[in-house]
């Protein structure tokens, strides 16, 4: 079973997956209608014009119920293809096949939206330097495979989880008193990555005073982003961040920031139209 996330235990998604699909009493249509040795050749393509991600991990639904099925990857991750593409050919057992279709267009869907919508929004900063990353705005159980899709469509992953980076916000301000405070304990702390969160222009000396090495823009307009850049002076990445449209995020990049995060990405990408037709053999 190819599995393109490190870190991912695709055996155990694609078992809970199937097992959810399945309940206590397998796929009774199937069992029903169809012959227990029939065989199926089907084509999987899209309708919309998509951004690929999570072919790999469709044919591993198929390959989980038949392990001898024949498949066929027609287009690579990351490919941006043409509505009426056709994406992967599988040929096996009829009822097996039929039984992972749901799961396999479910995610195949779900994760081309996404890195389709992420490319959208990558495309309409290109030249301005700025890069677009992700946040943990995230399906509970799916951010791997979310964030991969967002890497598909060509955005930069940003914190993975709580662990990996401090990121110090309001909340965390309004309890230790103060943003200089924050920071100065993250650094005692031993965290080498202390992401601050500033909503004015004030709290930007104190945050990189204390030992702040990325500074979080919030729902900044371009006007205070260019007064912000200035002032940080290419000390630490800027990130601008906080109601990030298609038509607002140009405007924005174009201001000097490093990054952009933008959440709707994986929050609120529609699925890709993704079907598959079977023929009996």
């Amino acid at each position: 079973m190819s599995n393109p996330i490190a870190g991912f235990d695709l055996q155990a998604f694609v078992d809970a997956t199937l097992a959810e699909d399945l309940g206590p009493g397998g796929d009774i249509t199937s069992d029903a209608v169809i012959p227990a040795g029939a065989r199926f050749r089907g084509v999987m393509d899209t309708r919309d014009p998509i951004v690929v991600a999570g072919l790999p991990i469709a044919a591993a639904f198929f390959r989980a119920l038949d392990p001898d099925a024949e498949i066929e990857l027609l287009v690579g991750e990351g490919d941006s293809v043409p509505a009426g593409t056709d994406l992967l050919r599988v040929t096996g057992r009829a009822r097996a096949l039929l039984t992972a279709e749901r799961s396999a267009l479910n995610t195949l869907q779900h994760l081309s939206g996404v890195a389709t919508l992420t490319r959208a929004y990558v495309d309409a900063i290109s030249g301005t330097g700025a890069t677009l990353l992700d946040t943990r705005k995230t399906l509970p159980g799916l951010r791997l495979l979310e964030k991969y899709a967002t890497r598909m469509g060509g955005a930069r992953n940003h914190r993975i989880g709580l662990w990996d980076a401090a990121m110090i916000k309001d909340n965390h301000v309004a309890v230790a008193a103060g943003v200089g405070e924050a920071v100065r304990r993250a650094v005692a702390a031993g965290i080498e990555r202390i992401i601050v969160e500033v909503d004015t222009i004030d709290q930007i000396e104190p945050a990189l005073a204390a030992g702040a090495t990325h500074l979080l823009l919030d729902n900044m307009d371009p006007p205070a982003l260019r007064q912000a850049v200035a002032l940080v002076a290419g000390r630490v990445p800027t990130e601008a961040s906080g109601g990030v449209t298609l038509e607002s995020i140009r405007g924005k990049a174009k201001t000097g920031v490093t990054f952009i995060s933008v959440g709707r990405i994986t929050q609120s990408a529609p699925a890709a139209d993704i079907g598959l037709d079977f023929a009996p053999l």
